[in-house]
């Protein structure tokens, strides 16, 4: 009852800090959008699609704190953990689209320099110190929450696209070298890219039902077939539900109906070493197994 309570606290707690976050890091967002159109500055524009990356990871880390509390069904058996999933492809395709237009308008700045207004400083400025206080807001819960943690995450890697963007606005005022601008928007791009790329990846492999780049199927074939008992393996499929949720599922060849439970669990044993929790073996007997195979012949 008092673990209970606590968890129910500290998941309270984690919210609380997720919604902090976001409504600081929304504010700015628009204001460094209004900053960088006023300022003429692409640099600025850059970095607030990247601060647009941490509005969209802070809200769908909220939405998975929320949705992740509703129950399974019996038409969803899985509950509503795929959202997730969708949420982040839809969040890293627009990423993408946004990143080649700031590339497009980089090469085009580049080429012919415009003039670039004094406040692309302050507005800088004032991101890098948001991205600052958002840190140190989620840092406390980054440590016993996953959630937290990629938030956490994302929010520290934007603090690069920030600096860059003050540098060249430096550069900028006391040398008068436009190109800065471009060159600064240029990096932070690189950031929203990889990130969004690898968020598309990672999130196209789920909806496929890939398995996980960690886990190698051969060896977690190996693994089962090293079990005593275990004749051999067919029909193996790993796959993720979502990033906390990977599940196994095998047929199984025993020879011994006796050693049958014994085998089904070393057989959970044996994948908590990949990190899959979700198993599910249909064990079968060598004869069942060979008339399977005639059957298909």
């Amino acid at each position: 009852m008092h673990d209970h309570a606590g968890h129910d606290h500290a998941a309270h707690a984690s919210v609380k800090r997720l919604r902090l976050a976001l409504a600081l890091t929304a504010a700015f967002l628009v204001a460094e959008v209004i900053g960088g159109i006023a300022s003429n500055s692409l640099a600025l524009l850059a970095d607030a699609g990247h601060m647009l990356t941490d509005v969209a990871a802070l809200a769908l880390s909220l939405f998975v704190a929320w949705f992740s509390r509703q129950p399974s069904t019996p038409q969803k058996t899985y509950g509503y953990l795929r959202w997730e999933i969708l949420a982040a492809f839809l969040n890293g395709s627009v990423l993408l689209l946004i990143s080649a237009w700031i590339i497009v308008e980089s090469v085009i700045r580049i080429r012919a320099p415009e003039p670039v207004g004094g406040l692309m400083l302050w507005v800088a400025l004032g991101g890098l110190v948001t991205n600052l206080i958002s840190a140190r807001i989620l840092h406390a819960g980054s440590r016993d929450n996953m959630n937290v943690r990629g938030a956490y995450l994302h929010v520290l890697g934007d603090l690069l696209g920030s600096v860059g963007v003050v540098i060249a606005a430096i550069v900028i005022r006391y040398t008068g070298w436009l190109q800065a601008d471009p060159i600064a928007s240029f990096v932070t791009t690189a950031l929203i890219i990889r990130g969004a790329w690898t968020l598309v990846r990672e999130s196209v492999d789920i909806l496929l039902e890939g398995a996980p780049r960690h886990i190698e199927l051969s060896a977690v074939r190996a693994q089962l077939e090293a079990i005593p008992g275990i004749e051999s393996v067919h029909d193996l499929h790993v796959w993720t539900v979502n990033p906390r949720m990977v599940a196994m599922s095998a047929h199984a060849i025993v020879r011994d109906a006796s050693a049958q439970q014994h085998v089904l669990e070393h057989v959970h044993d044996a994948m908590r070493i990949f990190g899959i929790g979700h198993v599910t073996v249909q064990i079968e007997q060598s004869d069942m197994a060979d008339r399977e195979a005639h059957a298909h012949m």
